[in-house]
């Protein structure tokens, strides 16, 4: 009976890295996306130009889903093999989640400050590109454990 549950739940942990990222990259793109509305809907008000530019900051977190996808895709691999890495693969998505809704709020910070001003798009890329850092880290560190696990 227990292995007939643990065989149940063989895919939670690279099922989790996928789900935890995506659900990350929806909340912050959906965040840095309401931003971007209420920016074009100042612009559009003030008779200025609405920078498309801030499109950028809404696709921002996007990425963290395709890290999710490869860490899935690593843990997946060792499922094949009879070993289930059910709390990394928990942990990598939820990092990676975090990662993404925590850029999608900066990106909304970006985009209502690069409506009001028309200024500092490198300077909010780099803040985006430090929280990036973040998800690109948990993918690569969680790619070099899962190596060593036999």
């Amino acid at each position: 009976m227990a292995g007939n549950i643990l065989s149940q739940f063989q895919d939670l942990g690279f099922s989790a890295a996928l789900a935890f990222a995506a659900i990350g990259s929806a909340l912050g793109t959906g965040a840095a996306g309401m931003a971007a509305v209420g920016a074009w809907k100042k612009c559009f008000a003030q008779s200025k130009a609405a920078p498309f530019i801030l499109t950028v900051f809404v696709g921002a977190p996007l990425s963290q889903t395709i890290y999710g996808f490869i860490v899935m895709n690593t843990l997946s691999a060792k499922a094949g093999s009879g070993v289930y890495l059910w709390a990394a693969g928990i942990f990598a998505g939820i990092a990676l989640g975090m990662s993404a809704l925590m850029q999608g709020k900066a990106g909304a910070a970006a985009s209502d400050a690069m409506a009001e001003t028309g200024k500092g798009f490198g300077n909010y890329i780099m803040v985006l590109g430090v929280i990036e850092t973040v998800a690109l880290f948990v993918m690569v560190f969680i790619m070099m454990g899962v190596a060593n696990v036999k």
